[in-house]
């Protein structure tokens, strides 16, 4: 018996999506989910919040859905709504009462995207009733165990009327995350596209020094998730500065002027690297 436990528990770990932790937020993470607390995940884009949510689901064993938030998104988008199929009208669950019905972890990434009623929806899934009430069926539905509800959102890069309320954000147990320190970030880009760890090196230096800037008007700045598609095309044979050019420069601004800003700092970084 105790084999088959070794067995099944190597099989979970070899399966796991892979999280390098920044710090305890899989503890954090695992102890709210044992709570039945809702979870906001905080931070800026491509620094590993999906991939923290995917790898904590995997490893609490539960199913996960996963929506992303966008300025059309509504609260029948998550709840359901009636279709008509062969005639008949019936009701069909959205992935949200989906979740509640099944005890999965629901994952609403960029929830200040959403329109304004889907936190109304939520409100009641993020306290004490972990309730979903369905007006449309007459429904009002407790989550089966194991639901767990956890929203994501970049605080460096909101609208302004776009912010999440206090109302909303106090619900949460919250965890911020940010861009790994050098060394972790190398190991991650290693790990997740084969390339030697002088290249992940040099990607990193390139990331910090773009990080650094403060002159151009940039809504984001360079990503892990960037660093690791630069390290995957050059791992393919691209050049290096190439691969950077394509996968972090051309995705971070549209401006000629900006752009070629940025390639100013890959030349001083980089230099001729193949």
């Amino acid at each position: 018996m105790h084999h088959v436990d070794q067995h099944s528990n190597a099989l979970v770990e070899r399966d796991t999506p892979y999280y390098a932790p920044q710090g305890q937020e899989c503890e954090v993470f695992d102890h709210a989910f044992r709570c039945e607390l809702p979870l906001l995940l905080k931070g800026p884009t491509g620094c590993g919040k999906t991939r923290l949510v995917e790898h904590m689901a995997r490893r609490l064993g539960r199913p996960l859905i996963t929506v992303s938030g966008h300025d059309d998104l509504a609260a029948a988008d998550l709840t359901g709504r009636h279709l008509i199929v062969g005639g008949d009208t019936r009701w069909c669950d959205g992935p949200l009462t989906r979740a509640v019905r099944e005890g999965a972890i629901f994952y609403l990434d960029e929830v200040v995207e959403a329109r304004k009623d889907v936190t109304v929806v939520l409100h009641p899934l993020a306290d004490d009733r972990r309730s979903l009430p369905l007006e449309r069926t007459g429904e009002h539905l407790h989550a089966a165990p194991g639901f767990m509800l956890v929203a994501s959102y970049n605080p460096g890069y909101q609208h302004l009327l776009k912010g999440l309320k206090p109302s909303t954000r106090q619900r949460f147990v919250a965890i911020t995350l940010a861009y790994p320190p050098p060394e972790l970030e190398e190991r991650i880009i290693c790990r997740e596209s084969s390339c030697s760890p002088h290249v992940a090196a040099q990607l990193v230096a390139l990331a910090r020094a773009l990080r650094r800037l403060t002159d151009h008007d940039l809504e984001e700045t360079a990503s892990t998730r960037l660093l690791v598609m630069a390290a995957r095309l050059h791992h393919r044979g691209m050049k290096l500065e190439d691969a950077c050019g394509a996968a972090i420069l051309e995705a971070l601004t549209d401006d000629a002027v900006t752009r070629a800003a940025l390639y100013e700092v890959q030349r001083a970084v980089l230099g001729d690297s193949n």
